[in-house]
């Protein structure tokens, strides 16, 4: 394999003139330009990344801090960071590990401290174990994803909206027992994500004068998370609620399941609304709260190289947009 040095004999100039020629960094005539990369072309040479890092100080490496990528958001969100980042040919190393674990804890003292990232992507940081602080000691260019994004740029969606509006939108059908399903009665146990989601359908139910009807039943923001809980809401004739909101899609998929099972017809005993537009929510004919988690993965990688380029530029946050989407999972109720 041949190297720098070997580049630079041929072209006959210095190593230190060939890495600036092919790196584009630093002054070198037009003519020793040409000179220097013909000789890489001739030599197959391809620049190794440590090289490279030396030679600029720069990785050409960006941290992405999220919990396990084993849910659709996180899968959607991943795969926009990537084609953001392979775009401008940056290279991603993951840290998908699951919050509250012993390692997750090492990762933030021990671990991310000695790593070399040109910036860091941190997806559903929580504020209650001090990730974010840190990540700001380490000094390094940070943007977050989701609605906890204290001293840094961050994209995210509004969850008190989009929670705000799913309900609002049972409450015009003529909805007045709604259930929200993925809440968990233990605040170190909700993330904060889907607290301001809670917070949104407390509201709509206040605004419309049902304050005292809000029932919440704990469960994990899953399908099998949701068809559990919906199990033990809809078990009971006389006390089943007339329509349900899954804290995200997957719990509402799981809801529409043990409907289902117990022979309880969607939309006409039961409607039920998720947030996300899952890419199963089609198929279930699922009414919700669309959102793109791709798309916050292109702006999360926009917002890093900004703050890589400025790193004293004022704090950005962007809040994507997110629309209700009608499908047949919900009617007026009977």
């Amino acid at each position: 394999m041949s190297t720098i040095a070997d580049v630079a004999a041929r072209a006959g100039v210095s190593k230190a003139t060939a890495s600036r020629a092919l790196s584009g960094r630093g002054y070198v005539s037009d003519d020793t330009r040409r000179r220097v990369t013909d000789a890489a072309d001739e030599l197959a040479y391809v620049a190794h990344s440590s090289a490279t890092s030396l030679a600029t100080g720069r990785t050409q490496t960006v941290g992405v801090i999220m919990p396990p990528v084993d849910r659709w958001f996180f899968c959607e969100l991943l795969a926009g960071i990537q084609e953001a980042l392979f775009a401008l040919d940056y290279e991603l190393a993951l840290y998908g590990i699951r919050e509250g674990t012993e390692t997750r804890e090492r990762l933030f003292e021990n671990v991310l401290p000695g790593r070399r990232f040109d910036g860091i992507i941190a997806v559903g940081i929580q504020p209650s174990a001090q990730e974010l602080e840190h990540l700001h000691r380490s000094e390094r260019p940070l943007v977050s994803v989701g609605p906890y994004s204290e001293g840094s740029s961050a994209v995210s969606i509004d969850d008190v909206a989009a929670a705000r509006i799913a309900t609002e939108h049972l409450i015009e059908l003529g909805h007045r027992d709604i259930a929200f399903v993925g809440g968990a009665h233990e605040p170190a146990a909700l993330s904060f994500g889907d607290a301001r989601r809670i917070d949104g359908y407390r509201e709509a139910l206040a605004a419309a004068g049902l304050a005292d009807r809000a029932r919440i039943a704990e469960a994990p923001p899953t399908m099998p998370g949701g068809y559990a809980a919906a199990v033990e809401l809809l078990g009971d004739r006389r006390g089943r609620p007339s329509a349900i909101i899954g804290v995200c899609d997957e719990a509402a998929i799981g809801a529409m399941i043990a409907a289902r099972r117990l022979g309880i017809a969607v939309p006409t005993e039961l409607s039920i609304v998720g947030v996300d537009d899952h890419q199963h929510a089609e198929m279930f004919a699922l009414t919700t709260i669309r959102q793109s988690p791709r798309e916050q993965g292109h702006e999360a990688v926009r917002l890093l190289q900004q703050r890589m380029h400025r790193p004293d530029a004022p704090l950005e946050r962007t809040v994507t947009a997110s629309s209700l989407v009608v499908r047949s999972s919900t009617a007026a109720p009977r």
